[in-house]
């Protein structure tokens, strides 16, 4: 009984302290600062990543336009007339003299050399990918491959040619010619013509295209690029480069003030020369950046050197700050991952067809 007693007075002795404890307790948590909230969750890694590439789209496999009409028998004639000399005066020069496919659709010279070594004042910019251009050359006075074909052939400084019926007389005397334009334009009446040169050119051209490992990553491929070219393409877009650099060619779709932050040294008026627009002055297309680690030297003029020079100086006029060297290598580090190939078929010189006594003579003068 004494030991009941003795272990009953125990458990309520205990009882009340486990009480006033946990009294105690609450009046404390109730007397405290209320803990802050939690902080709502980051969004995920690959939510932020897919915002980022929804700037973005895969290449397409061609640039063709079903209106146009094209047909192979079309390519191949464009894809001879790309590199025949015999379209310029001189018979020296081809779109190819200054549009090399073996040198990504470039020549590496600042600017080219045309009729007689005469060099114009801007640089050559690639053929590869042109066709998806918003237009075409620097100040887009062109608007498409199409037109863009007919000007150099008849350009003084160029190829020199003295006008379109000149061209005519060329591919008229050449019986291949006339065999594969009548196959490529077969419901014209006179399928040699200028114009038809132009689209044959064209058509050729629209198939110049680069798919890159970039590419691949944009169709969901996360092994296709290298932890630094994704940490590169980190740095692209924080930096405010894709604002300009955007869509299926990271470029070429939209017309920019060169200098937006900070004046650019040139003489060039850009955009204005064929628009006579105040608001065009110093405005030039955006470049397409795709294949960009292959087509130095840079810029309107062919001055900058280096695509980290490039880099650097777009931070400085465009951007309006000076980016750091690490920053300026993880771009640089991106942009290698823009670099695609050409199907060797199209990127090799064909075979042309044979001039005859009828086929005009060079001309040096």
């Amino acid at each position: 009984m004494g030991v009941m007693l003795h272990s009953a007075r125990v458990g309520s002795l205990l009882l009340a302290a486990f009480v006033v404890a946990g009294c105690e307790k609450k009046a404390a948590q109730e007397s405290a600062p209320p803990a802050p909230a939690a902080a709502a969750p980051a969004p995920p890694a690959a939510a932020a990543d897919k915002a980022k590439l929804a700037l973005f789209k895969p290449l397409r496999a061609s640039f063709d336009e079903p209106a146009l009409g094209t047909n192979a028998a079309r390519v191949e004639l464009g894809q001879k007339l790309y590199f025949d000399p015999r379209l310029s005066k001189g018979q020296q020069i081809s779109c190819s003299s200054c549009h090399d496919l073996a040198k990504y659709g470039q020549d590496g010279e600042a600017t080219s050399p045309g009729h007689r070594g005469q060099r114009g004042g801007r640089n050559s910019p690639t053929t590869l990918n042109a066709a998806g251009h918003v237009r075409q050359f620097w100040d887009g006075r062109m608007a498409n491959v199409e037109e863009q074909a007919h000007g150099p052939v008849t350009n003084p400084i160029e190829m020199a040619m003295a006008d379109g019926a000149a061209v005519e007389k060329v591919l008229r005397s050449i019986p291949e010619y006339v065999r594969s334009f009548a196959a490529a334009f077969a419901d014209d009446k006179q399928p040699v013509t200028f114009d038809n040169m132009a689209r044959a050119i064209a058509a050729f051209e629209r198939r110049l295209v680069t798919p890159s490992r970039w590419d691949a990553f944009l169709r969901g491929d996360e092994g296709a690029l290298t932890a630094p070219e994704k940490a590169g393409f980190g740095t692209f877009v924080a930096k405010g480069c894709a604002a300009c650099h955007n869509g299926e060619l990271v470029g070429g779709g939209t017309f920019q003030k060169l200098g937006v932050k900070e004046p650019y040294p040139t003489a060039d008026l850009g955009r204005f020369e064929a628009t006579t627009q105040e608001a065009d002055r110093s405005v030039f297309k955006v470049p397409s950046l795709r294949n960009i680690a292959k087509t130095a030297p840079y810029f309107h003029d062919g001055q900058v050197k280096t695509l980290e020079e490039a880099v650097r100086l777009m931070g400085k006029h465009q951007l309006g700050f000076a980016l750091a060297p690490e920053e300026i290598a993880s771009i640089v580090a991106f942009l290698g991952a823009l670099t695609g190939d050409l199907p060797p078929e199209l990127a090799k010189a064909p075979e042309l067809p044979k001039s005859t006594k009828a086929t005009p003579k060079p001309d040096l003068h």
